[in-house]
């Protein structure tokens, strides 16, 4: 089974928000459709930005625990060197295309 960890933005240089899931296209759509109250739904934080896959569950969790202690420009950077324009990830990964 895939873990992902995932950076939402709001816009581009907008709100962030880091997350760890291990079924990306059902997460992503429930930040989309604001159906689970909190952070991501009061800001419209549902950009998919930037991700990662691992195999496992543990190192998803540990690397999300990390990056939740970067600096928001850091997260920036890590977004820019994948995504320099920003772009939404969801609709590839939705189709199929990445992951």
């Amino acid at each position: 089974m895939a873990y992902y960890v995932y950076l939402l933005a709001s816009d581009k240089y907008g709100t962030l928000y880091l997350g760890v899931t291990n079924e990306i296209v059902r997460r992503i759509y429930e930040h989309k459709s604001k159906v689970v109250a909190g952070f991501t739904k009061r800001y419209a934080v549902d950009r998919l930005v930037w991700f990662e896959i691992y195999d496992d569950a543990v190192t998803a969790i540990a690397h999300e625990k990390e990056l939740k202690k970067w600096r928001r420009d850091w997260k920036i950077r890590l977004i820019e060197e994948k995504n320099p324009q920003w772009l939404d990830l969801y609709p590839e990964i939705a189709a199929g295309h990445i992951g």
